[in-house]
C-alpha cells in the first residue's frame, strides 16, 4: 500500500525506463508496480537472493554496489529516464547512491526518506523528489478519517485530489446552481454513478445523493467540502 501511494504520484510517459536501487519491501513493490504499468525497470541490490527472487519479473535485476558510480555508469544507468533510491536502512548507502546518480546526470531522481533529516540533505544533494512512505500514509489516513473522503492523493504544493460522497448541498442540483466552486474553492472533475460509467463534470451535471465525485483543489478546501454534510441549500 506504501508503495502505491509513491507510484501514484510519478509522472512518467508511456514506455519511460527506470532503475530501482534497493529491492526491499518498499522498493521491490515499486519496482513491481511500476514493470505493471508498462515500464521497463532495472532494479538494483547488493543482495543477491534480492536480486534472484526479482530476476525474472523485471526487465533487468542485477546485483551491485549503486554507491559506486563507476559501477553505475557501467550499468548504463544513466540511460534511464528516472532512478527510485529505496534503500531501507542504510542512510550513508542512500546518501552516496543520490550522490552517484547526480554525478551521472539521472534528470529524475526519487528517493525514501528515512528520517526528515535524511530527506533535507537529499534535496540539498541533488533529489528532485523526497518522498517518506509511512509519513505520508499516515497523513493519507488521517485525512479519510477526519474528512467523507474515500480516497485521497496529495501533492507537494498542497493540491490535492479526493474522492468523496456527494455533499448534501450538492444533491440534486446542476452543478452550475450549486456553485461549488464559488462557494467552497475546488473543482468537481467528474462523477461515478452506481452502474453507470464514469463521466466527465461539465455546469449542467446533475449531482444525485449517491453519486461520487472526484474534486480537486487545495486540500483544506477539499476537507471543507467533503465535510458540507449539514448546509442548507441557498433559496
Amino acid at each position: 500500500m506504501l508503495a502505491s501511494l509513491f507510484t501514484e504520484q510519478f509522472s512518467f510517459s508511456k514506455g519511460d525506463s527506470a532503475v530501482v536501487i534497493g529491492l526491499g519491501r518498499f522498493g521491490s513493490s515499486v519496482a513491481d508496480a511500476l514493470t505493471r504499468l508498462g515500464h521497463d525497470v532495472m532494479g538494483i541490490d547488493r543482495d543477491p537472493e534480492l536480486v534472484q527472487v526479482w530476476a525474472d519479473m523485471l526487465t533487468h535485476a542485477v546485483q551491485a554496489d549503486s554507491t559506486n558510480v563507476n559501477t553505475m555508469r557501467q550499468l548504463g544507468v544513466a540511460d534511464f529516464s528516472h532512478a527510485i533510491i529505496g534503500i531501507g536502512s542504510d542512510l550513508s548507502a542512500s546518501l552516496m547512491t543520490l550522490m552517484a546518480l547526480t554525478e551521472l546526470g539521472i534528470k529524475d531522481i526519487w528517493i525514501k526518506a528515512l528520517t526528515p533529516e535524511h530527506g533535507k540533505i537529499a534535496r540539498r544533494i541533488g533529489a528532485h523528489h523526497v518522498v517518506s512512505p509511512e509519513a505520508d500514509m499516515g497523513e493519507r489516513v488521517a485525512h479519510l478519517i477526519t474528512a467523507r473522503m474515500m480516497d485521497f492523493i496529495e501533492f507537494d504544493d498542497g493540491f490535492a485530489i479526493a474522492k468523496i460522497r456527494a455533499p448534501e448541498s450538492t444533491h440534486n442540483q446542476v452543478l452550475f446552481d450549486s456553485r461549488v466552486r464559488e462557494k467552497f474553492g475546488v473543482t468537481v472533475v467528474g462523477v461515478k454513478r452506481a452502474q453507470t460509467d464514469f463521466q466527465h463534470a461539465v455546469p449542467e451535471t446533475r449531482i444525485l445523493p449517491d453519486d461520487l465525485l472526484i474534486v480537486s483543489g487545495p486540500t483544506r478546501k477539499i476537507q471543507q467540502f467533503a465535510n458540507d454534510t449539514e448546509r442548507k441549500k441557498d433559496k
